[in-house]
């Protein structure tokens, strides 16, 4: 016995549905460039700064492999709720954070260690870093490679598993 056929109706639905989630996925693509359109692309600019404990650091100093360079602030409600997936990230991949407009480096200091945090954390206090990466809004995320080229940059909340995609990726590339 034959299956009947969907009905002209049914078929219809499925079209439409198929339609509306199209232009969802287009505002989202468009939204997403929109946000990002600031951020810088191409070679990363190399900076000279102190972590917390004051031990200098460049971003020339994590050329060789794939780096996470992520922008966050201590007062970003988001920045909170993906900073465990930092933190995790950094236990396997380099990983340097930028803590923009938090205070200076005695007050996060506090902050990472009443979170437990151990990740490596620059001090932006007035913003000047994050200008310089076209970093206007946190959390902003960038995938480098290993000659410091930026392969992908992410503006808003980021799961774990797609920046160590990222990552992967730009290992690969």
């Amino acid at each position: 016995m034959n299956k009947p056929e969907a009905s002209p109706s049914r078929a219809r639905r499925w079209r439409r549905l198929a339609i509306e989630l199209l232009i969802v996925l287009l505002i989202f693509l468009a939204l997403k460039a929109w946000l990002q359109r600031d951020m810088i692309s191409g070679e990363a600019p190399d900076f000279q700064a102190r972590l917390l404990d004051g031990t200098p650091v460049s971003l020339a100093d994590y050329q060789g492999a794939p780096v996470l360079v992520h922008f966050w602030a201590t007062w970003c409600g988001i920045c909170r709720l993906e900073q465990g997936s930092i933190e995790s990230i950094s236990r396997s991949w380099p990983v340097l954070t930028v803590a923009m407009q938090s205070g200076d480096a005695d007050t996060l200091a506090a902050y990472m260690a009443e979170h437990g945090y151990t990740q490596a954390v620059i001090a932006d206090e007035d913003g000047a870093l994050a200008a310089r990466f076209g970093v206007g809004a946190v959390p902003a995320s960038f995938v480098l490679d290993a000659e410091g080229n930026v392969r992908f940059r992410e503006r808003g909340f980021t799961t774990g598993w797609g920046l160590r995609a990222r990552l992967w990726v730009a290992r690969l590339l």
